[in-house]
Parts: C-alpha cells; sequence; structure tokens
C-alpha cells in the first residue's frame, strides 16, 4: 500500500500553467464562516434574521415563492454586490508565486477547493464551495495546525466506471461521492466529466465515458441524480466539443449542426432531462467561431429552451481568455457582456477585472437590469439549495471505509476481459509464487492527473492486491522491481520539476531483464502477469509513439516473458492499468489473457485480484473501439487541427462517424470492438419480442438471457438499431438501450425489457431544423457487443415522422463537408 501521509503536490489543472503572480482577489471576500443568525418569531414561527435588521425580509420569509424571495433578494443588492456575485471569489490558498496549493495554512472553508461563489455578508448569503473532480472530491488531506486528515476517496475514473454498462451500480457510486461532497463542506462537486472521446489521443479521455452518446448520457445521469441525492450538486462538463487538450483555450472547433446534435450535445442531452445536474460547465474552446461561454444558441436556446435546463452555467476556470497569456495582464477581461447575456451565469474562479468590467457595463447600461437578474437568480437559486445556506453541520468524517468498498466493487465491475485462450483464467492455484513482470505491477496507477485527481489515503497496488488475496509474489522479482521502480519514480519527478508544472506525465521505463532470470522463473512459478501502465492529464493530449503504441522496452518484456514462459508450458497474463486505448493487435497473440482494469481507483490492485481469482466474473464492456492501428480511426485523418504545434482550427470532417459507426459502416476491422467484454461464463440470448410490429410512439423490446455457464455473472445486452437511409446518410447501427442483468446463477435466466421512443428512430434533419424518423423498416440487433449480434426482429414506420422541431443554431463559420458512407 502506498501511503500517502505527506500531502500530493495538487495537480492544480489550468491554474498549474499559469505564469504569473500579481492576480489578486484581495477585494473579494473570503468564503464566509459559519454564523448563527438571530431569530425572528411571526406568528409562531422563526425565521432568519439574515440581515440582522430587526425584520422579517421578502427573502427570508420561507412561506414564499423562491422567485419572490430571489428578486427581493436582488432589490437590495448593489451593482458592486451584484458583479461580485456573477464571477467566483477565485481560488482560495492557491500560491501563485509557487503555482500550487499552499502548503501552509489555507483559511478557505475548505483548502483545496477550486473556489465558490461571493458571499455578502451584509444580506447573510454565504459562499457556496465547489471543487473537483470527476474520480472523486479532490481537496487538500493534510492541512497546518490540523491533526486530522482530510483525505476522499479515488474512484475508477470515468472509463471504469462506464466499462460496468450498470446505471444503478454508478447511481451508488455517485451516492458514496456526494456523502464525501456533502461532509467535508462542499456544495457542488466540478464532474462528472462527458466530452465524447473523438480521438484515442485526448488526454482526458480516462475522466469520460465513452465514444458514444447514448452510454455517455446514461452513465452520467446516474452518476448525476447519485451525487446529488445527497443535497449537493453537481457540474457535467465540458459543454461542449472540448474533446482535445492541446490550444483548449484558443482553438477553434469547427462542426457540422448534425454531428452536434447527434454525437457531441445528445449526451449532455440526456443527462439534463434524467437528472438536472445543478449546474453545466461551459468549455473553453470556440465553436464555429465563437467562445462557447458565449453562445447564446448553445447556453440558452438549445440548453435551456429546448432542453429545458434550470440550473446555472458557470465557465471553466478563466475560460473566455485565449490562452494564458491573455490573463498575465492583471487589466485583461474575457468578453463578460458576451458571456452573460449569452447564458453563462457564472464567470471562474473570478478576477477583479472582470467583476470592474460587469459594474461599468451595469451603469452604462450596456448589461440591462433584465439581462442581470435572470443571470442573479440562477447564482441565487444555487445558493438558495445549497448546504452551506442551510448552515448544514458537516462532520469532515465521511464513510470512507463504506466508500471503499464501493470502489472496490465497481473497479471489479469494470473490468474488460479482452483474451481468455484456454480458459487460464479464472486462476486460483496458489501451490507456487506468481511471477509478476511491469513496473506498473509494482506502483498501480490508481487514476489520472489534473481536475480527475484525487487525494487519497492510499493507493492498493496489483502485487498488495495479490497477495491480500493468498497469492505469493516471486520475492527475487519484487526484490528486484521495488528499488527500480522508486528510482525511476524519482527520476520522474525531478523531469516535472525541472519542466514545471506545465508537465504532464510520462509512462516509467521498463526494467530490463535478462533471459536468463526469465527462464528461471518460468521454471519455479505457475504463472506470469504483466501489467503494462499509461498515464495521462489535463493540458496535453497523448502520442502515438510509446504511448498509443507499445515501447521497444514493453515489447521486449512481452516477447521474452511470453517466449520462457510458454517454452515452459505456462501461461502469461496481461493487465493494462491504463486510461484510455492502446494498440493491442500486434502483441495480443503472445499472451495468454489480456486484464483490462483501466485506471481503478485506491482499491484498484483488490479489485484486479477479485476479478483474476475468479471471486468475481468480469462483465466489463467496452466503450470504445480499439483499433487495429491508430490512423484506422476516422478522426485522425484532422487531429489534432492546424497547425498541429499550437492547433487554433479543427474541424470535425468525420462528421457523425466517430468510433464504432465509422468501423462498422465503413468496414474497418478492429482490434476490439465496441461493446465487447468475455466472461468466465456463457450466455444464451432469446425469444426477442417486439410490443408491435409497426411504430407509433414507443416500442418495447424484451429479450431473455440466461446464464448456460458453470458460474455466476452477469452480462449486458445491447441494442443497435438499423434505419432506413433513402433520405440521409445514417451508420450501419446505433446503439440506442441496453441493460445489464443481475448476477445470474448457472442455468439462471433473466428477462430484459428494452424501450425505443421517437428520438431514438429520428436522425437530425439540418435544412429542416428538426428531427424526423424515416419511414420504413427498421431493424433490431440485440447483441454482446456492436459486432456480435445474437437476435434480430424488424418493425416498419408507416410514415415519416417529425420527432421533434428545433430552433436553427451553430451556424458555420467555415464551409467543409462532413464524412458520408
Amino acid at each position: 500500500m502506498k501511503n500517502k501521509t505527506i500531502a500530493k503536490t495538487a495537480k492544480t489543472s489550468l491554474l498549474s500553467v499559469l505564469l504569473f503572480s500579481s492576480i489578486s482577489w484581495a477585494n473579494n471576500p473570503q468564503p464566509n464562516q459559519t454564523t448563527t443568525n438571530p431569530i425572528i418569531t411571526v406568528n409562531g414561527l422563526t425565521f432568519s434574521d439574515l440581515n440582522r435588521n430587526g425584520k422579517l425580509d421578502k427573502y427570508e420569509d420561507y412561506r414564499l415563492s423562491a422567485q419572490d424571495r430571489i428578486q427581493d433578494l436582488i432589490n437590495q443588492m448593489t451593482d458592486e454586490e451584484k458583479a461580485s456575485m456573477l464571477i467566483g471569489i477565485g481560488m482560495p490558498g492557491f500560491d501563485w508565486a509557487k503555482m500550487q496549493f499552499a502548503t501552509g495554512k489555507d483559511n478557505a472553508k475548505v483548502p483545496g477547493s477550486a473556489g465558490g461563489t461571493t458571499a455578502i455578508y451584509r444580506l447573510g448569503i454565504p459562499s457556496i464551495i465547489v471543487s473537483d473532480g470527476p474520480a472523486g472530491l479532490r481537496i487538500k488531506p493534510i492541512r497546518e495546525e490540523d491533526s486530522n486528515t482530510y483525505y476522499a476517496t479515488a474512484f475508477p475514473v470515468g472509463t471504469a466506471l462506464a466499462s460496468t454498462w450498470n446505471e444503478a451500480l454508478i447511481n451508488s457510486v455517485g451516492k458514496a461521492m456526494g456523502n464525501e461532497v456533502r461532509e467535508y463542506g462542499v456544495d457542488v462537486l466540478l464532474g462528472p466529466g462527458m466530452n465524447i472521446h473523438r480521438n484515442p489521443l485526448c488526454g482526458r479521455n480516462f475522466e469520460y465515458y465513452s465514444e458514444d452518446p447514448l452510454l455517455t448520457g446514461k452513465i452520467a445521469a446516474a452518476m448525476v441524480n447519485g451525487v446529488q441525492s445527497n443535497g449537493v450538486g453537481t457540474s457535467v462538463k465540458h459543454f461542449a466539443a472540448n474533446n482535445q487538450e492541446r490550444n483548449r483555450m484558443g482553438v477553434n472547433a469547427h462542426v457540422s449542426e448534425r454531428a452536434l446534435r447527434e454525437i457531441y450535445l445528445r449526451g449532455f442531452e440526456i443527462t439534463v432531462k434524467e437528472a438536472q445536474p445543478w449546474t453545466v460547465m461551459s468549455s473553453y474552446n470556440f465553436l464555429n467561431g465563437t467562445y462557447t461561454s458565449a453562445r447564446k444558441d448553445l447556453l440558452t436556446t438549445v440548453l435551456r429552451d429546448e432542453w429545458g435546463f434550470k440550473g446555472l452555467v458557470m465557465t471553466d476556470w478563466f475560460g473566455g481568455y485565449n490562452g494564458f497569456g491573455a490573463i498575465r495582464d492583471k487589466d485583461a477581461v474575457s468578453d463578460v457582456v458576451k458571456q452573460l447575456k449569452a447564458g453563462n451565469d457564472l464567470l471562474m474562479p473570478g478576477l477583479p477585472a472582470q467583476k470592474n468590467a460587469i459594474v461599468t457595463n451595469i451603469k452604462n447600461s450596456t448589461l440591462s437590469k433584465e439581462d442581470i437578474d435572470i443571470n442573479l437568480t440562477r447564482v441565487l437559486e444555487l445558493v438558495m439549495r445549497s448546504p452551506a445556506m442551510s448552515n448544514y453541520e458537516y462532520s469532515n468524517k465521511p464513510n470512507l471505509k463504506e466508500n471503499a468498498q464501493v470502489t472496490r466493487d465497481a473497479a471489479a465491475e469494470g473490468v474488460v476481459l479482452l483474451k481468455n485462450e484456454g480458459n487460464v483464467l479464472p486462476f486460483t492455484s496458489k501451490s507456487a509464487p506468481l511471477a509478476v513482470f511491469g513496473i506498473t505491477s509494482y506502483d498501480f496507477i490508481s487514476g489520472g492527473t489534473g481536475s480527475g485527481d484525487v487525494n487519497e489515503a492510499y493507493s492498493i497496488s496489483l502485487i498488495e492486491g495479490l497477495t491480500n488475496s493468498g497469492f505469493s509474489i516471486d520475492a527475487e522479482l519484487e526484490g528486484l522491481y521495488k528499488p527500480f521502480m522508486i528510482a525511476q519514480k524519482e527520476i520522474e519527478t525531478k523531469r516535472r520539476e525541472k519542466e514545471g508544472l506545465l508537465a504532464t506525465p510520462k509512462r516509467l521505463q521498463e526494467l530490463e531483464l535478462n533471459l536468463e532470470i526469465v527462464t528461471q522463473k518460468a521454471k519455479s512459478s505457475e504463472l506470469a502477469l504483466i501489467t503494462i501502465g499509461r498515464n495521462a492529464g489535463e493540458g496535453d493530449d497523448r502520442k502515438v509513439d510509446e504511448d498509443f503504441n507499445l515501447a521497444q522496452d514493453e515489447i521486449n518484456l512481452i516477447n521474452t516473458v511470453s517466449t520462457a514462459f510458454h517454452a515452459q508450458g505456462k501461461k502469461v497474463v496481461v493487465v493494462l492499468n491504463i486510461g484510455g486505448v492502446i494498440e493491442t493487435a500486434s502483441w495480443k497473440d503472445k499472451v495468454d489473457a489480456i486484464l483490462l482494469p483501466w485506471q481503478p481507483g485506491q482499491e484498484g490492485g483488490n479489485s484486479v485480484a477479485d476479478v483474476f481469482s475468479g471471486k468475481v466474473t468480469p462483465s466489463g464492456k467496452l466503450t470504445m473501439t480499439f483499433p487495429v492501428k491508430y490512423e484506422d480511426a476516422a478522426a485522425t485523418k484532422n487531429w489534432i487541427g492546424t497547425p498541429a504545434e499550437n492547433p487554433t482550427d479543427v474541424t470535425y470532417e468525420e462528421g457523425i462517424y466517430i468510433g464504432y459507426r465509422y468501423f462498422n459502416t465503413f468496414n474497418v476491422k478492429p482490434s476490439y470492438e465496441f461493446g465487447f467484454g468475455l466472461s468466465y461464463t456463457t450466455f444464451d440470448i432469446s425469444e426477442i419480442k417486439l410490443s408491435s410490429n409497426t411504430f407509433t410512439d414507443k416500442m418495447e423490446v424484451t429479450v431473455t438471457i440466461k446464464n448456460t455457464g458453470t458460474v455466476a455473472g452477469k452480462e449486458v445486452v445491447q441494442l443497435y438499431l438499423s434505419a432506413p437511409s433513402k433520405n440521409i446518410d445514417k451508420p450501419s447501427s446505433e446503439l440506442k438501450a441496453f441493460g445489464k442483468t443481475n448476477l445470474l446463477q448457472a442455468g439462471e435466466s433473466q428477462l430484459i425489457r428494452l424501450s425505443l421512443n421517437p428520438k431514438d428512430l429520428a436522425s437530425f434533419i439540418a435544412s429542416k431544423n428538426a428531427w424526423i424518423a424515416e419511414a420504413g423498416e427498421y431493424k433490431v440487433a440485440i447483441g454482446t457487443s456492436s459486432l456480435d449480434m445474437k437476435q434480430t426482429a424488424s418493425f416498419s414506420l408507416a410514415n415519416e415522422l417529425l420527432v421533434e422541431k428545433t430552433n436553427s443554431s451553430f451556424a458555420a463559420d467555415t464551409q467543409f463537408s462532413d464524412l458520408k458512407h
């Protein structure tokens, strides 16, 4: 177990890279400390006298509507107070000289949090606190003059969570995460991240869920509902088309309206409609020529008017500034007028120049009272519903032990079994030591860096997990690897210090073992395990060489170990401790089994051991395609924009053909397809039934799943729909519903019900500003991956169906044509 008794250096996301220390938030109030307000009694009812004026103001009267109370509160605010409420409080405890959260005393309400809203003490309005992030709460765990610790649970990363395909499980993870948010005094968690995996190399794909918008939306909705069941909020991000890290603050993403609506916005739409997150975070990038934080069609017309979003929109940190150089000038300011009028209610983390600009534009009426009232109302609605407003007495003692079990179970269910030749797994023999190779086996990667990082108390390595499960580890190999790992980590730490806080993680060099040692271990050990590790994070994208592709030292390791162990009739298992897709086709035939646990959180070693040993039958499925080679993915043709060193423009010419939509439609063979994942048992899918042969307003599809194997397990049922394509180009099939069985015992069956609604049949027709379902025959295919169909059926739609009318949005700022089949 890696003990973290010393606070980790905070990964300060983009804050880390600011190269100046002159910004001051001294004029902004610090987060308020809880105080007891006087009580007013009226007709036997008690009310808090928030402004301490001895009378009951409308905004203090909880019998009135929220709208009336908030309007009264707004009416009492000065222009300066109004401006203060529309920007954040900065980053309390952030040391601008050292470019990190201070290691000394931090007077913020929640040290290490990302910021919050401004408190208006005169009116009794508290500051609400927001904090990262998608894999768990990120706050400062060690605090000066405080013997207590404030560690949070590192849950599995987004790719691992989504690989469960289990909405109920994700909801339970959200509940556990929200428990820590609430009990550590935070009001809004900055997550989940739900951008589409447009390209395998995006540096933050590990935070996100999938290449598919339906799966993304359903998993995110389950997470949001789980977190918010604790009475705290979430901020789904990054809205929208933030699919790369390189020059994310200045790149202009050119995307067709169809691709936006069907791929890049659809997941957000599902989450908004099914979970109503308290907040949405606008992204950094330009979208068709305008910052997303300044696009009224995105933040008001679509998000609010079409989808019915009720909450607040905040910028990403320093959103609206074109790169870090634009922030160095303390007088520099984003286009606050355009942002606020677009529906971006809160500018984070908030800069003094932005406040001054808002005040100026209020006084000269460029920002009207109506404009400001709309933004303020949303900020105050958020404040009113927060734990801070109700003076919630947070304990600083969340259920860390219980939550550790949640993360262990979730990580195990997210493990994808990619290969299991000869049923080498599960492995139960403990008569001889396991030969464990790969530096990452001894230093397991629990999660990525940047905003997706968590300051956890410990992280279980693979060898610790195996040992905890009763396996013995070859002591000589451990003795070689551990000091080498420590030395390599020291080299990596010094590199990052030299390169500064812009440095993103690099993989650790593998230990070179001579054939004699490996041959010896092949004779003395029952089985070989090799872990391949990858890490990535905010601020940079991954590379093809020695990242997507294996490095030569890793290839040598796999070749040497496989050759030696197979010569002795022994098996080799590879564990992929990675956050995103890597190349597998060139080496997968050399090994006997491949386990993909992703970056599985702090209990990762235990979770992998649970699957390895058969305590848990793997049921994870891929949420993205693993290509044979990097160049096979559609979006690689125009990745990463131009100029490549610092792209200012990127064109999504692949349109809707992302991931399996491209591979399957254009018959490009993957290494592992979307939805793929093996099990230790077998399942039969039968008796597909449709509720009708013709579609009216809804279609119900039922199938029976039976465990035909010998051990208990779960199966994921995936429904793919093929639609008529006479009037518009369409993928060969698209995921439209999915379900996961309960844990089925051998011989046990379960009926799964899946539903199709009109929008599932429809495509977006930009020329008609509408979602339209074409008349004709629709084919339903039920499978266990996007290429493995078990049952099919058909239904018809008699007449073209106008499903939903939309507003004209996202006009192109440059001419290009989407890829067509």
